[in-house]
């Protein structure tokens, strides 16, 4: 029997599991072990949702799939030895396998600056946007929050907060010229006008230089806050840093490890890679992730049939990138074509629908 542990339960590692469950060809017998800290599949693009209070968590859960070829554990991974290929879980007791897949995602990345991962809010994990959402909730009337980092996620999470609080004093800061840099002057633009229109304060070219609670430094200059919300930089799952220093991985820029067109870690055939853990070309997303998951369960098929890899790997079709503003407005890219208004909300909405009536069991 082969036996896959799959550590990580979102957008990739969900989606090797459901190809591996629906494909009727695999002749072989294999198990799933799925090791997520969650008893269920979360819907992390959306977490600046209920980090903003639009949204309650229960709408961001998905069930995993019911397998007998699936069992779940819900735990931490503490450590990855891929030496003697066993996983050892916060609980105490350890998993072997026979081949590993690691999809643990990222985390935030604060960039050396002093006080930053202890003093500020989060909406990389379900369990820290809720906090964030706490706290948010706490604040009195005309209350200052303040999002460092002006790409997607402190975007939409800028956009959501002046939607559940129109009371407050929000503040998006950025260090680029302007905010979404990373999308054509169209977009970003718009997105500004709308900030403009809705008293939402952009602060470009900005400069934080320390964080205390309640006060952020900008150019070295303090500035008062009721909230400050890291948006600025994710990076890979500490684990896979901790694997990466132990191996000497090669990485990217963003310390993502860098993976064979198999998406298998160099030197160890038998783990692959899946996420925001694995160096792409593509920018980190849900999307990216389903589509490396959906090659990574084809390789396995192959491995578990005895049968060579593809020469050559399909490339991979993303669809493009929606963003929110709000309920009602938002702002997509679709190959070339740049969408602003309220067909890429509507958009969005649709392709959210979709997945969660689609997904898990």
């Amino acid at each position: 029997m082969h036996h896959v542990v799959i550590l990580g339960g979102g957008y990739g590692g969900l989606r090797v599991i459901q190809r591996l469950l629906a494909d009727k060809d695999i002749r072989s017998d294999f198990k799933i072990t799925l090791v997520e800290r969650e008893a269920y599949h979360s819907l992390k693009t959306e977490f600046y949702a209920l980090a903003a209070g639009t949204v309650a968590d229960r709408h961001l859960r998905i069930s995993f799939p019911e397998d007998e070829k699936l069992q779940l554990v819900c735990d931490t991974v503490t450590d990855i030895d891929l030496n003697e290929k066993t996983i050892s879980l916060q609980a105490g007791n350890s998993l072997s396998y026979d081949q590993l897949v690691i999809g643990l995602g990222c985390e935030d990345k604060h960039h050396g600056v002093p006080g930053a991962q202890e003093k500020t809010l989060s909406i990389q994990s379900m369990r820290r946007a809720r906090k964030t959402n706490q706290v948010i909730q706490s604040i009195g009337t005309g209350g200052r929050v303040a999002i460092v980092g002006g790409g997607l996620s402190g975007v939409e999470t800028a956009s959501e907060l002046r939607e559940s609080r129109p009371d407050m004093d929000i503040r998006l800061y950025d260090r680029g010229e302007t905010i979404l840099s990373m999308f054509p002057e169209k977009l970003h633009k718009y997105v500004t006008e709308w900030f403009l229109e809705n008293n939402v304060t952009i602060i470009n070219r900005a400069n934080i230089t320390e964080v205390d609670w309640h006060t952020l430094y900008n150019h070295g200059e303090p500035i008062e806050l009721d909230a400050i919300i890291w948006t600025a930089g994710v990076q890979p799952n500490k684990l896979v840093r901790k694997l990466t220093e132990t191996h000497g991985f090669e990485t990217d820029r963003m310390g993502r490890v860098v993976v064979n067109h198999y998406h298998q870690i160099p030197g160890f055939d038998d783990v692959f890679m899946v996420g925001d853990c694995a160096a792409s070309d593509h920018a980190p997303s849900a999307q990216l992730a389903e589509a490396q998951g959906d090659q990574i369960a084809v390789l396995l098929r192959h491995l578990w049939h005895e049968e060579p890899f593809p020469e050559k790997m399909p490339r991979m079709k993303l669809k493009g990138v929606l963003g929110s503003l709000g309920k009602k407005h938002g702002f997509g890219l679709m190959g070339e074509r740049k969408l602003t208004g309220r067909v890429p909300r509507v958009l969005k909405s649709g392709v959210l629908w979709m997945y969660k009536h689609h997904s898990g069991s």
